[in-house]
């Protein structure tokens, strides 16, 4: 049996672990807003029209913070369709996604069901058809408490407190030839500083996020957010990265090892940003907001055909469903331990998305929600990692691949909570045939319980949570777990995402 050793250091700490880092993000898109959170006639349904199973999950999850209302539908969003009575709001084509939003569901509707929830907003605003003044304008809706024309809209409309949003997004992936708007990055950077200013007049405390690149693969990734840095340094507090994985041409041993590129992706921007900041004289350090990331199946969106005609747009179609297995799951736990690696600079990290739409969370319309296998790393992950992220030694076989050449087998982060004592260490098998066993020195973390050990695998690496059986895949306690002289031992099945709490 293949052998990892893995030693736990206290003094050895990345950073702290910032909530924000288990943020989601929901966008009018497909059955996400509408028969996912919002189903008036659904047995469990509220007065506002919310599903409370699904309130319940998103709880269960974890969810610190959502990003709203987009996304690529946000470059087309007018924000004031969304507010005042039901009745009188319009119907509108979204061109992102070829839909017809009916603006049953807005600002202040999606606030009160964040507080149902538990969980801050993170708004973006339309810098791709709209800018400065539209910015300002729900700015002062949602913040101002009262006595202005727009505060006192916002109260006549039955939120008389204000949302006292604090992290707004500029604008959406403003590199995207696809995005409404879509720019040069000296267009995006003059108007997204211009725009930062502006919100910054009415409220110093705001915390910006800039758009970086939509993905490490784009032609200008790296150029733009030099450009747009030098731009807006002293206007932001993060820049943002987003990043998709699904396997390639079949290549799974590629797909398993995603976090490599990830933890590529987000160390490239950061040295951009250091750049910038030396080329500044400037004491200031800007941190990575990741707000979107998951695994989605791209391809596959790619291949159905879209709606042309606009008069026949429907609303909240069926899009991007995907159905996660035990493979994707443990990518998925692999991403969450990159973005834990660098808590130093990752301040903020948004799952795209919640609900149905490449979700850990799917919903039947009038019928029952069920969890993704996706979900369990995300909530046990947001329950567990406390404290400190600790850099971790870790000596592991390699793993062939032909994206990322030898990669280590295994792959670990370890969370430290100085207060409590509570130490958790989260880990990956890439193995696809191959069972590991871990040995993880924590005498210095002073350890003397296993609280608990939870593996994520199956036989069938293809196996999924449906309708019809919601829990065909779910944790299991591994049992091979021991404690003993300061040392942990465990073994990891193939294709497996591991969970150990200790104190």
């Amino acid at each position: 049996m293949l052998q990892a050793h893995l030693d736990l250091d206290p003094a050895s700490f990345v950073g702290p672990v910032n909530r924000r880092l288990f943020g989601s993000f929901v966008e009018h898109l497909g059955r996400c807003v509408y028969d996912g959170i919002y189903e008036p006639g659904h047995p469990t349904a509220n007065r506002d029209g919310f599903r409370q199973d699904v309130v319940d999950l998103v709880r269960e999850l974890g969810v610190s913070t959502v990003r709203y209302p987009g996304g690529n539908f946000v470059s087309g969003y007018r924000w004031e369709d969304g507010v005042g009575p039901r009745e009188s709001r319009p119907s509108r084509l979204d061109l992102a996604w070829h839909s017809t939003e009916s603006n049953e569901i807005g600002l202040d509707e999606f606030a009160r069901w964040l507080d149902l929830v538990g969980s801050e907003l993170m708004y973006a605003v339309n810098l791709g058809t709209r800018g400065v003044q539209e910015a300002l304008d729900v700015l002062e809706y949602a913040n101002i408490r009262s006595g202005t024309a727009l505060s006192n809209q916002r109260i006549a409309n039955g939120s008389p407190e204000p949302h006292g949003i604090r992290i707004w997004c500029l604008g959406n992936e403003m590199d995207g030839p696809w995005q409404l708007g879509h720019s040069t990055a000296i267009e995006y950077a003059q108007l997204a500083a211009k725009t930062a200013r502006a919100m910054r007049q009415v409220d110093a405390t705001l915390e910006l996020v800039v758009c970086g690149s939509s993905g490490a693969g784009m032609p200008t990734f790296g150029e733009w957010e030099r450009i747009v840095l030098e731009k807006t340094y002293d206007e932001v507090d993060y820049i943002s990265c987003h990043a998709y994985y699904e396997p390639v041409n079949g290549d799974v041993a590629s797909f398993l090892a995603s976090a490599v590129d990830m933890d590529r992706f987000i160390d490239s921007v950061v040295a951009t940003a250091d750049h910038v900041k030396a080329l500044r004289r400037s004491e200031k350090t800007m941190n990575v907001s990741f707000d979107e990331w998951n695994v989605w199946y791209q391809s596959r969106y790619n291949d159905v055909e879209k709606i042309t005609d606009a008069e026949a747009w429907p609303q909240a179609p069926s899009l991007l469903e995907d159905s996660y297995t035990v493979m994707d799951a443990v990518v998925f736990g692999g991403l969450l331990i990159s973005l834990l690696r660098h808590a130093d600079r990752v301040a903020a990290a948004s799952l795209a998305q919640l609900v149905n739409v490449i979700a850990p969370i799917m919903t039947e319309p009038g019928g029952p929600a069920w969890r993704q296998t996706t979900f369990y790393p995300f909530a046990i992950t947001s329950r567990l990692a406390k404290g400190d992220a600790l850099r971790v030694r870790l000596d592991s076989p390699t793993t062939p691949t032909d994206a990322f050449g030898d990669v280590q087998m295994v792959d670990a982060v370890a969370t430290h909570d100085e207060a409590s004592g509570a130490t958790s260490v989260f880990l990956v098998n890439r193995s696809l045939s191959e069972t590991v066993t871990v040995q993880i020195d924590v005498d210095r973390l002073g350890v003397g319980s296993l609280d608990s050990v939870e593996s994520l695998f199956d036989d069938d690496v293809h196996a999924a949570n449906t309708l019809s059986h919601p829990d065909r895949v779910i944790p299991q306690t591994n049992t091979t777990a021991r404690l003993h002289d300061g040392r942990v031992s465990i073994s990891l099945p193939p294709v497996s995402w591991t969970a150990l709490a200790m104190h």
